[in-house]
Formats: structure tokens, C-alpha cells, sequence
């Protein structure tokens, strides 16, 4: 099989479920033994491949779908739920996960030929994979079990994926991501602010001054990219805080939800419960039993 190569690679160095944060630089990767338990989390701006099993995206009202057979952009952080979908001991879920680094991509991009600017869309999109990018990324796993050649070696295996992935049929949006005024750019400031200030209150004005945009345009690209709105993006990067909080420090509810910006505990407890499938204590007591998905968390 074509993604034999690659699972073999992630396989050898994720030993454990979870999310597993490499000595290579921007690379992640993550096994999963079992289906079916959503992970909350905000996902950065990455490259995703799937060498075995599949996964649903939840990300606000949009739902994707994928396998092996495609490779996932996410451009924006989003505030995401992720459910693995077809998975066992015996054949775990394996992903490879590149974060993308604005930096690298404006390097690469000055060094291609220009390309017409596209029409951004969603923040997080599927497109086929192909053997080339399924072969750099084995290659860049693979360095994992040669630390000394991996500091010279890593590099430009990551400059070698982003080419094909930024001369790819998504291309010109990965590159979007490292242009500051281009629409992913100005929706980024605007997130950028609600990530660092999710606890206090906003205007629309004040974000779509933010992002250099007129209100009505920011709040139809926010929602094309984000698929919700800003109070929803905002809601859900506080859900997630406190049920960190909780889970890490213990807190009650109405701490937690006091210090996350919700005034009101049943507010906090019913908008808990819309998102995560359970009340809080209740939720806390699931997670606590499970500390494969705690960790995740």
C-alpha cells in the first residue's frame, strides 16, 4: 500500500495514544487505538496526513471526512472537534502533522513563480494526496531515528513538502497565509486578538478594524473561513480553557467558567454542555476515568 511506508514511520515513534510533539521541529504525531471519543482542541495551521484509519472534523457548522486518500489544510487556528472514526488496537489511527510557519512559507513563496491570487474560502479544506508529498513526509518522520543528520537534513525535507504543497491545487490559499493583507492574513489579526482577549467582551467594529476590513466583509469572510461567527469562535475558545482548568487545576464550575468570562454558572453549565455532551462535574468525572483522553485534552 502506498501509506504502508509512512505508518511504518509513525508507528515506530508513537509508541502511545495522543498527540506526540517531535524533536523535528513544527512536526507532530498522533495515534489513536480506539473510535468514536471527540477530542476538543484548537487546531494551528497544518498539514495533515492520514497513513491509516479516518477521521469527522466538526468545525462550527461544516463537517469533514477524511482518510488516506486526502491531506488536510487547516490555515487558520480553529477551534475544532475531532473524532476518530476507524481505528483499533490492532490498527491504530496514525497522522502526520506539519505546522505551518508563515515565515518558511513567505521564503518559499518569494522563490516560486507568482501565481493569480485565489478565492479564499474555508480555512480548513481535503484535497487528494499524492505519492511525492506521501514520500517527503516518510522521509521527514524517518529522521526521527537520526538525530545528528536531522538538524541539517529536517529542513529542507519541510521546504521540500510545502513546495509541492504550495504548488499543489490548493497552493495559492497556503500561501494566503503568509501574506499579511491578503484575507486569511487580516481574519488571522483578527483571531489573533480574540485568542489572547477570549475572556473580555468586543464590537464587530473593533475586529473588523482589526483585520482592516469593513464590518459586513469581516463578518461574511470570518464566517466563509471559520464557519461561525466571532461570538461562536469566542464561546468556544472559553468552553475549552475551563474544561482545561477543570481538568488541570481542579476548579469548580463556577470558577472555572468565572474565570474563563461567563458571569452567569448556569449559562457557563448550559453552553458546557452544548458543546462537550455533558454537564461539568459529570464531564470531569468521564475524563478523569479516561487519562488517554485527558492528556488529549
Amino acid at each position: 500500500m502506498i501509506h504502508d511506508a509512512l505508518a511504518e514511520q509513525i508507528a515506530r515513534y508513537a509508541e502511545d495514544d495522543g498527540l506526540i510533539e517531535t524533536a523535528i521541529p513544527r512536526l507532530a504525531l498522533v495515534r489513536w487505538s480506539g473510535e468514536g471519543e471527540p477530542i476538543h482542541m484548537v487546531q494551528r495551521p497544518a498539514l495533515c496526513i492520514i497513513a491509516r484509519g479516518e477521521k469527522r472534523v466538526l468545525l462550527g457548522d461544516a463537517v469533514l471526512t477524511y482518510g488516506p486518500a486526502s491531506y488536510l489544510i487547516a490555515s487558520l487556528d480553529l477551534p475544532i472537534t475531532g473524532t476518530v472514526t476507524r481505528a483499533s488496537v490492532a490498527e491504530p489511527y496514525l497522522c502526520f502533522c506539519l505546522y505551518l510557519d508563515p515565515a518558511i512559507l513567505s521564503e518559499i513563496a518569494l522563490a516560486l513563480p507568482p501565481v493569480a491570487p485565489a478565492q479564499e474560502g474555508a480555512a480548513m479544506s481535503l484535497h487528494p494526496v499524492t505519492p511525492e508529498m506521501l514520500d517527503a513526509a516518510t522521509r521527514l518522520t524517518a529522521l526521527l531515528g537520526q538525530p545528528h543528520s536531522a538538524a541539517l537534513l529536517a529542513p529542507l525535507m519541510e521546504r521540500e513538502l510545502l513546495v509541492r504543497l504550495m504548488t499543489g491545487p490548493n497552493g495559492a490559499a497556503v500561501r494566503a497565509i503568509a501574506a499579511s493583507e491578503s484575507r486569511t492574513g487580516q481574519i488571522a489579526r483578527a483571531i489573533a486578538w480574540l485568542k489572547a482577549h477570549f475572556r473580555e467582551p468586543f464590537s464587530g467594529r473593533m475586529l473588523a478594524d482589526l483585520a482592516g476590513m469593513s464590518v459586513s466583509s469581516f463578518h461574511e469572510h470570518f464566517r466563509r473561513a471559520t464557519a461561525m461567527t466571532p461570538l461562536q469562535y469566542q464561546k468556544q475558545l472559553r468552553l475549552q480553557e475551563a474544561r482545561s482548568l477543570m481538568l488541570a487545576d481542579r476548579l469548580d464550575a463556577a470558577e472555572a467558567g468565572f474565570r474563563v468570562g461567563y458571569d452567569s454558572p448556569s449559562q457557563f453549565s448550559r453552553e458546557y454542555r452544548r458543546l462537550f455532551g455533558a454537564p461539568p462535574q459529570r464531564d470531569m468525572g468521564r475524563l478523569r476515568a479516561m487519562p488517554q483522553v485527558a492528556m488529549a485534552v
